[in-house]
């Protein structure tokens, strides 16, 4: 089979409206709840300012490189009707096995909007409860976490009595992820991106303006201030650079938050025509989360907190993780702050809208892969989607307490999403050919990109992504193969939680291998 026999005939694919579109959506799949909870924690707990020196070293050398490899996939793959990896990886490597490969870019976002979903309904259920002022006058970190739990169904207090709440903001934003789906790539998801992504920046601005003009909240603690906030942020330690995990940090924050390795980024490239450019777009798409991360996110959680709870408050709350700053100590500073209802209910609507975009990204992908290997028409590809999405979302949403959605976040969330960029640098580059690689990036590029980039993609990036790999399976990995830290009673939650992820890559495999033999039988039928 050669690669003009490849193409698709018949029904056109589709394509983005406007580049501006387009932008603004790859920008949406990036910029997520990581950008606006998971960088402030990563940053107070790893030293501030020391945090952010090795955080744009790996930008430029992972990061970047890691955008411009994605889009010159995807684009590729779309040339040859294939908006996702196992038919994008089958003509990057004439072998067999390199669309099973490819399974796992179907598998990946599959997995994570199962809980992803859920996690963005609570930020629109907070806003709601920011609005009406339903946490106002919870007062405390522990109560405040009790609040959180009760709305989960974890517990039952005089919050809530049950999950009833938690579902119905769930249902809620599971049908708004289906219906813009089922709209397709530019009346659904390059409409959301067009309002969502402008409107989340009014909102960033709004906050970062009320941050900045909040002054000395407590004259007796002139300590605490927006400015030390700041200061904590941009003024590094240099001493603490010797500390690798500040470089792991920061590694692993930039790999997460530019949405690289989860199969997105490939899928909305392949809809460009093939000589649009890629090379300044994903440039843009990178600079767009960067700002949104870096600017918007790290002018509003750190200094606000610092301001409330001092320095070394701040980074007790951040250790205990990214829920503690968002779900807790944000609520609380809202309690104390004038129009505290108004500023929260924009806090969350930022959150939401961040999440919302990116988790519509995360489910295109199966979108696309029913649309294209089984010829399904979008609307019922969405209601498949949909109905097996919800199905096996319910574990979820009922097993959180009992550490499910934390072990399906490891496999996918760490360390799957590693194994499957080292397997696209390595099809790419080395397979594919650097050259080759090259010119498919430069195909119609908007500006030229300095040829030492490919040496950075071909040896930096991936060796940055083999020892980002060891050292968190030498870290986290074993204990988590081993279960150290699982309660005995969650023993068979977890053992469900693997049951189910390899289950979906089985289903993926299966897929995948009907959909070549589909091809072959119509191939040997059509003359």
């Amino acid at each position: 089979m050669n690669k003009r026999e490849s193409k698709s005939p018949g029904k056109p694919r589709e394509q983005w409206v406007t580049r501006i579109g387009l932008v603004l959506a790859m920008a949406g799949n990036a910029i997520g709840l990581g950008n606006f909870l998971r960088f402030p924690v990563q940053c107070a707990t790893n030293g501030g300012g020391a945090f952010m020196i090795p955080y744009f070293i790996a930008f430029f050398l992972l990061g970047i490189p890691l955008m411009w490899i994605e889009w010159g996939v995807g684009r590729f793959g779309g040339k040859y009707g294939h908006g996702t990896t196992p038919g994008m990886f089958h003509y990057l490597w004439q072998h067999p096995m390199a669309k099973y490969l490819g399974a796992i870019g179907i598998t990946i976002p599959f997995c994570l909007i199962l809980y992803y979903t859920y996690i963005v309904s609570w930020t629109l259920a907070y806003s709601v409860f920011s609005f009406t002022g339903k946490y106002f006058g919870v007062h405390g970190h522990e109560l405040m976490a009790n609040f959180l739990s009760a709305y989960q169904g974890t517990v039952k207090n005089q919050f809530f009595n049950g999950i009833g709440t938690a579902y119905l903001f769930f249902l809620i934003t599971f049908a708004l992820n289906i219906w813009i789906l089922s709209r397709g790539l530019a009346k659904g998801i390059e409409w959301l991106a067009n309002w969502a992504l402008p409107t989340l920046g009014v909102f960033g601005i709004i906050l970062m303006i009320r941050v900045f003009t909040l002054g000395i909240p407590d004259p007796a603690m002139p300590a605490n201030s927006v400015m030390n906030g700041l200061a904590f942020i941009w003024n590094p330690d240099l001493t603490a650079l010797g500390d690798i995990k500040v470089w792991l940090a920061a590694t692993g924050q930039v790999f997460f938050t530019l949405s690289v390795g989860f199969g997105a980024i490939q899928t909305y490239a392949s809809y460009l025509k093939p000589k649009d450019d890629v090379a300044l777009s994903g440039l843009a798409t990178a600079s767009a989360n960067a700002f949104a991360e870096v600017i918007i996110g790290g002018s509003i959680a750190i200094p606000v907190a610092v301001a409330f709870f001092g320095l070394q408050g701040t980074q007790a709350i951040a250790k205990g993780g990214s829920f503690d700053l968002g779900f807790f100590a944000m609520p609380l500073i809202f309690q104390r702050l004038p129009l505290g209802e108004l500023f929260g209910t924009i806090w969350f609507l930022l959150l939401f809208l961040a999440g919302i975009t990116s988790s519509v990204a995360m489910a295109q992908p199966m979108m696309a892969f029913l649309q294209e290997e089984f010829k399904v028409e979008r609307k019922t590809a969405a209601m498949i989607l949909g109905v097996l999405m919800f199905f096996l979302m319910q574990p979820v949403i009922f097993f959180l307490g009992h550490g499910f959605l934390d072990e399906m976040d490891f496999w996918i969330g760490t360390f799957g999403l590693v194994v499957f960029a080292i397997i696209e640098v390595v099809l790419f580059i080395w397979v594919f050919g650097a050259d080759k690689a090259w010119r498919e990036i430069m195909t119609g590029a908007d500006i030229k990109i300095p040829r030492f980039f490919l040496f950075i993609m071909k040896y930096v990036t991936l060796t940055y992504l083999v020892v980002l790999l060891g050292v968190w399976l030498a870290q986290d990995g074993l204990d988590v193969i081993l279960m150290k830290h699982v309660l005995p009673e969650n023993y068979i939650y977890v053992w469900f939680a693997r049951f189910l992820l390899t289950g979906v890559l089985i289903l993926m495999l299966v897929l995948v291998h009907i959909a070549w033999k589909r091809k072959h039988r119509i191939k040997q039928v059509v003359p």
